[in-house]
């Protein structure tokens, strides 16, 4: 008995000792006042400028309000976290280094940093907003990140970096600029929910990511939505991809990844990219107004795809192969809008089955200049016999059991505003360096 009572003791001794202490702003007064807190202490600050960089090496609390701004004034990172259980609430944190291979950021979360929690902080003018470098179970809540707007995007800094941080949530966040919203590398086991992420490279960023869950996230007007690389046992749940430029969806390398409830609208390009990615289970999801409703190629065939809603996309599917692939799932496929089928039995199922593409749409993936000759009688010819003759058709994508009609899917009427801000931007010009099709350079 008396072991308990002792641990006890410790606790409340622990708990009363405990201090609040408010910080007066001023160049230094923050450091000075985490060397001289003790652990569980919580730092107060007021508005005004906290000038120089901090390092956090014991477990406090440091809360303000907007107008106390944490400036490093352009060296490093502005508050590097080192020790576990520390919670930073509310104020604004900006002027960091801008050194992007020193991974320069507001806020920096070491190894051995566990259990910190970031939440409804301004984080602003900084090259990385938040770099959660190596701890583990770390909360980044509520916060809004705005990075930087350079013309080069490749050299801007990520919103959140999570590197090596098993356990990570992100949720709740605003970001905005910079060069991806969420950039996730060989972490594992953490949830990215409910993020909003515009004016950036890509919105969430998977490199050797594994058994982690990308759900309700909103993406509008990025080059790139969600690009899952080399990454395994994936969750991507209920996101928005609206009017991103190159692909909503990518899954290169991926493989065994849960694809579902996800709405790909106005893609310049591509709604749903497909590279070299096997076993993945892509459901009832909506790819809408694009130039290519998905587009798999390297031997990408062994995937499930059922209930999803192709809609108005210029190319419904382009397939790079000659194999065979069924694309229905236990009597369920998928809806195709230029499909004019027929449903006498009234089961939800079309009669006839679909085929998205002929032996000409292999000739001009292939060879681009006899686009020239689509209209032209030898080539309807073909197309004709075709449907007409099925066994001259080549490999490809065949739905059996076509949907007769699509799920639908609301998008919030803030939302709807910012896909409205966006439309028509991708025009014209490449507006920046990058290639999201490139694939070695991700």
């Amino acid at each position: 008995m008396r072991l308990p009572v002792l641990l006890i003791c410790l606790f409340i001794s622990s708990s009363l000792a405990a201090e609040e202490r408010m910080v007066a702003p001023g160049t230094g007064s923050l450091a000075a006042a985490v060397a001289d807190a003790a652990p569980g202490d919580v730092l107060t600050l007021t508005d005004g400028a906290y000038l120089g960089s901090v390092v956090i090496d014991r477990a406090l609390s440091i809360t303000g309000p907007r107008e106390a701004v944490v400036d490093g004034q352009g060296s490093g990172s502005v508050l590097t976290i080192t020790a576990p259980d520390v919670q930073l609430t509310g104020f604004t944190v900006t002027g960091s280094g801008q050194i992007n291979q020193d991974l320069d950021a507001g806020v920096k979360i070491e190894k051995g940093a566990d259990r910190a929690r970031v939440e409804n902080l301004l984080v602003a003018g900084n090259m990385h907003g938040i770099d959660v470098h190596g701890g583990r179970d770390t909360a980044v809540i509520g916060n809004e990140i705005i990075g930087t707007d350079s013309p080069r995007m490749n050299e801007r800094g990520n919103g959140i970096y999570v590197w090596n941080s098993p356990g990570t949530l992100l949720e709740g966040n605003v970001i905005r600029f910079g060069r991806d919203g969420i950039f996730s590398n060989a972490s594992s086991n953490s949830i990215y929910r409910d993020n909003i992420m515009r004016d950036l490279r890509f919105a969430v960023h998977f490199m050797y990511t594994r058994n982690t869950e990308v759900s309700g996230n909103v993406s509008i007007g990025n080059h790139l939505g969600f690009a899952i690389m080399f990454s395994n046992q994936a969750r991507i749940l209920n996101n928005l991809s609206l009017g991103d430029r190159e692909h909503g969806l990518m899954l290169n390398y991926a493989n065994n990844a849960d694809v579902t409830g996800n709405l790909v609208r106005g893609g310049t390009k591509k709604c749903f990219f497909i590279y070299n990615a096997h076993k993945n289970l892509i459901w009832d999801n909506r790819f809408e107004g694009c130039g290519i409703g998905i587009h798999f190629t390297a031997g990408s065939e062994k995937n499930i795809l059922s209930g999803n809603a192709f809609i108005a996309n210029r190319e419904q599917v382009k397939y790079v192969g000659t194999r065979n692939v069924e694309w229905s799932h236990k009597g369920r496929g998928n809806f195709w809008s230029d499909h004019p089928a027929f449903d006498l039995n009234g089961d939800g199922i079309a009669d006839s089955f679909y085929r998205p593409n002929d032996v000409m749409d292999q000739i001009l993936w292939s060879q681009p200049a006899a686009s020239l000759l689509i209209g032209s009688p030898a080539v309807q010819l073909v197309r004709w016999s075709q449907r007409d003759f099925p066994a001259t058709l080549p490999g490809g994508v065949r739905d059996s059991a076509p949907l007769m009609r699509p799920l639908t899917m609301t998008v919030p009427p803030k939302i709807l505003g910012y896909e409205s801000e966006a439309a028509g931007r991708w025009a014209e010009g490449n507006h920046d360096d990058t290639d999201p099709d490139n694939l070695s350079a991700h």
